[in-house]
């Protein structure tokens, strides 16, 4: 939540502003020290033009990686906040697990940065859904989270119960692409009160993290089949460790 303005000095004396990731002094309530900053890992160009993963300074503009070339994806692009490594996984950890929710906008704003310029009024924003279980033992979903902050910073409109979890699937650590498309067969569906709102659509789907993407594709499969337009994910922190070398 946004803290108005004029009681902005109160909450600095009675909390003073520290960065979430290693505690040191700030001089707002919001943001990283400059040296945290330092630590995040940020996608660069160039990158694959179907997927978006960061390439080498000599790979030619408009190329399409390895992976997307083996295995055409079904998604419509990523936009990564950042890359996975110790730093977004903390701040991940905080707001996930630590219920830091005022990070949301934040991690919100480095997702918004790689958007594609396309992505704005017009558009419609969707979390990646929680059980109900899950959402019940948290109190929040991160992704909605997110979702929401991202509708604030574009003019899209967020629809926040356009998927829905039907049923609780295990952790997918340690389970091989076979196995998590097994895990997650069926437990995604397009809630019917608004499926006549996402035939044609254009649509951004909203995630924390982009580990093997098994999650996220399950999804696009869903909204592909309710005759969406075209799906961009969006996420805060992509797991590409071939990646960070890059950065």
């Amino acid at each position: 939540m946004q803290v108005p303005a004029i009681l902005a000095p109160v909450v600095d004396l009675v909390f003073p502003p520290r960065c979430p990731l290693c505690g040191e002094g700030l001089a707002a309530q919001s943001g990283l020290c400059s040296g945290c900053w330092a630590e995040l890992a940020i996608p660069g160009q160039p990158s694959c033009t179907s997927c978006q993963r960061p390439f080498d300074s000599s790979t030619a503009a408009g190329s399409i990686c390895a992976v997307c070339l083996a295995d055409p994806p079904r998604h419509d692009g990523i936009a990564a906040g950042t890359l996975y490594n110790d730093a977004s996984r903390k701040l991940i950890l905080a707001l996930k697990h630590g219920h830091r929710i005022a990070l949301a906008p934040m991690l919100a704003r480095l997702i918004a940065a790689q958007l594609p310029a396309e992505v704005g009024p017009g558009w419609l924003i969707v979390p990646v859904p929680l059980h109900r279980w899950r959402l019940w033992s948290r109190g929040f979903n991160q992704s909605a989270l997110l979702a929401g902050e991202l509708a604030k910073a574009t003019g899209a409109e967020l629809l926040v119960d356009a998927l829905v979890r039907t049923r609780r699937t295990p952790t997918l650590g340690g389970l091989g692409r076979k196995a998590r498309a097994r895990a997650l067969a069926g437990a995604i569906a397009v809630n019917p009160r608004r499926a006549s709102r996402l035939s044609g659509a254009r649509v951004l789907l909203v995630d924390d993290v982009l580990t093997s993407g098994a999650t996220s594709d399950a999804c696009v499969g869903v909204l592909k089949r309710a005759r969406t337009d075209k799906v961009v994910v969006a996420c805060f922190a992509r797991v590409l460790d071939e990646a960070l070398d890059l950065t």
